[in-house]
């Protein structure tokens, strides 16, 4: 692998969202700097292994990216669910863990003692009709069932903001049907609903299998410049670690940038070592390539992005409706470049 090569202007463009360069600007320098020489930290690093958009964080582990950066990351498989990433983290299994905004937020508007530090990517969740449903776009979801591998899951939710902005009710305007998570594609395929929400790579598999069509991702539309995973890290150990997880911020993104650019070798690991079941390593580029991985905002573009989500989250009745997107957004993240 070829070490990226990154100039001054180069890492000003990295954070991804909006007003990231206005955080960077006075500490740029300090982005992609050397290693310094002292023991690398270990790093408990909970990930979902299956997850076609955590490869990067394998990726980077086996090809010394995180080495580079003084870091020892272990990392710790925590499931495939936002739950078990919050058990991971909660029972001190993992030190840091990357999940989806979705699964963090409610458990952290709770008191859940973690802090958000830094964005990943954008756009792995999609919302696809079947060709018997006739739906071609966001309205004529209107009336129709959504399978989806449970209620609360993260495509259900991302999916009623998406529906609450374009005019349709989430509640009562359409039916959420729960299914077992391998079989949300065949539900759809046999007319026991007309729509799926899932995730990629799955959701990817299903639309290619049975050609459906893509009505909303999470990449575009209402989820435009948006980053859906982010990684957290424990209190106590943030705390301790401050250093160590700024530099952990800044291997994040010198990943996911080098995964922009390079989603073949990404993919290449990613099918050598993981196997995903009916998966080839084209299957597995094309994926990794459309995935919005410039987008991992840090300091205040990540606040923004946050208080963003948790506006939307409070409209679709995930968040209280006392919270206080800007006051939440300021709490449960941490600006590691101040």
């Amino acid at each position: 692998m070829t070490e990226p090569s990154l100039s001054r202007r180069k890492i000003l463009q990295l954070a991804g969202a909006t007003g990231a360069v206005a955080s960077l600007g006075a500490v740029g320098s300090r982005i992609f700097s050397p290693a310094v020489a002292a023991p690398a930290p270990k790093i408990r690093l909970a990930w979902t292994e299956v997850a076609a958009c955590h490869s990067p964080l394998g990726f980077g582990v086996a090809k010394g990216i995180y080495t580079k950066h003084n870091l020892d990351v272990e990392l710790f498989y925590q499931g495939s669910s936002g739950q078990t990433l919050i058990q991971a983290l909660a029972t001190n299994k993992a030190d840091a863990g990357a999940g989806l905004i979705g699964d963090w937020l409610k458990p952290l508007e709770q008191g859940f003692d973690v802090k958000l530090f830094v964005g990943s990517h954008g756009g792995c969740q999609r919302l696809l009709a079947s060709k018997a449903s006739g739906i071609t776009d966001i309205a004529g979801v209107k009336g129709k069932t959504i399978a989806t591998y449970g209620i609360g899951a993260p495509p259900q939710v991302a999916f009623q903001v998406t529906l609450a902005k374009s005019g349709i009710d989430p509640e009562t305007d359409v039916t959420w049907k729960a299914v077992p998570f391998e079989l949300v594609g065949d539900v759809v395929e046999r007319g026991e609903a007309d729509l799926a929400a899932h995730l990629d790579p799955w959701a990817w598999s299903i639309e290619k299998k049975y050609g459906f069509t893509k009505i909303a991702d999470t990449q575009t539309g209402v989820y435009e410049n948006h980053t859906c995973c982010v990684l957290g890290a424990n209190g106590p150990f943030l705390e301790a670690n401050k250093d160590a997880l700024r530099r952990l911020a800044e291997a994040n993104i010198e990943v996911h940038e080098y995964t922009a650019n390079h989603p073949d070798e990404v993919a290449q690991w990613y099918y050598d070592n993981l196997k995903p079941a009916g998966l080839s390593k084209e299957d597995l580029t094309e994926i990794l390539g459309k995935l919005v991985y410039h987008n991992h905002p840090i300091g205040q573009a990540l606040i923004d992005q946050i208080r963003t989500t948790s506006e939307d989250l409070k409209l679709v009745k995930v968040l209280d409706p006392s919270t206080d997107p800007k006051e939440f957004a300021e709490r449960i993240t941490i600006n590691l470049l101040a």
